[in-house]
Order: structure tokens, then C-alpha cells, then sequence
């Protein structure tokens, strides 16, 4: 087995593999973090104080995912001046739903890092994917429809 091979004899992530994946990841943090400022505007009491609570949460993220891509010599991707959200937060429950879309979105990807090949960052990946699930089950309130929320369903559906 060579040593970019992994366990079970596929080929593992080089480290050069796992720029994209982090620039993603910190991609859809900065969007995360642009969405949460946008949608706290719309949300009261303890609704407002947990949204100041995640997007500090998405901060950190943000600012560990910087490190990690600076670790790995290459520039992070800088945050756009503004996002296209996929909810438009107008009322208390479009702020929600616009929450739980972004957790989806994040979830989506740090899937793309679960399989690199340092095991730090795969940890990272998992604990992201962890507690954006969370967070998007907390905001709405029920369990999510599929598996993996912001996934295609071809990419988890078994190949024939």
C-alpha cells in the first residue's frame, strides 16, 4: 500500500486536495456569518440572544478554518461584501427557516472535508457537521427530511 493510499485501498486526500475542500467550507462560514447578522434583525429575546450565540460560534469557525488553510500555505478566500440568501428573513419565521437553511449549507460543506487525510481536520469536520445539524434542528424544531440536509440525493443514494 502506498502511503497516499487509504485503509481500505482507495486513494487518500493530499494535502493539496484539502485547500479546496477547507475554502469551501470557510466560504460557507462567511456566509453563515453574513446570514446570522441579517436574520438577528428580525428575532427577539431568547431567539436573538441564540442567533448572537451561533454567529459567534460561526466566527470562531470561520477564524479556526483561516488557520488551517494559512497552515497549509495558501491565502484564505476573503468574506463577499454581501450573500444571496436563499430565505428572505422578513418575519420571525422566515428568520428561522433562513437559519436553519444556512446550518444545512454549512453541514453540506464540511462534508467535503470528512474525508481528508489529516485527522485534525477531519475531527473539525465532523464536530461542524455535528453542530450545524443541531442548530438547524433546533431552529426548526423537528428532524431534518433527508440524512444529509444540503446534500443531493444522488450523492447518497447507494450506485447501482
Amino acid at each position: 500500500m502506498s502511503a497516499a493510499s487509504g485503509p481500505g485501498g482507495g486513494s487518500a486526500a493530499t494535502a493539496a486536495d484539502m485547500v479546496p475542500a477547507l475554502q469551501a467550507a470557510l466560504a460557507a462560514e462567511h456566509a453563515a456569518v453574513y446570514g446570522y447578522g441579517v436574520l438577528g434583525a428580525r428575532l427577539r429575546g431568547a431567539q436573538r440572544q441564540n442567533a448572537r450565540d451561533v454567529w459567534d460560534a460561526h466566527r470562531a469557525k470561520r477564524d479556526r478554518l483561516s488557520s488551517f488553510i494559512i497552515t497549509q500555505k495558501a491565502d484564505p478566500v476573503a468574506a463577499a461584501a454581501a450573500y444571496r440568501l436563499p430565505i428572505r428573513p422578513t418575519t420571525t419565521t422566515s428568520a428561522v427557516q433562513l437559519a436553519a437553511a444556512l446550518e444545512d449549507h454549512v453541514l453540506a460543506a464540511y462534508l467535503g472535508l470528512a474525508g481528508v487525510a489529516d485527522p485534525k481536520v477531519r475531527r473539525f469536520a465532523a464536530q461542524g457537521m455535528q453542530e450545524a445539524i443541531n442548530r438547524s434542528v433546533r431552529w426548526l424544531g423537528s428532524a431534518p427530511t433527508s440524512a444529509f440536509p444540503g446534500m443531493s440525493k444522488s450523492a447518497v443514494s447507494p450506485a447501482p
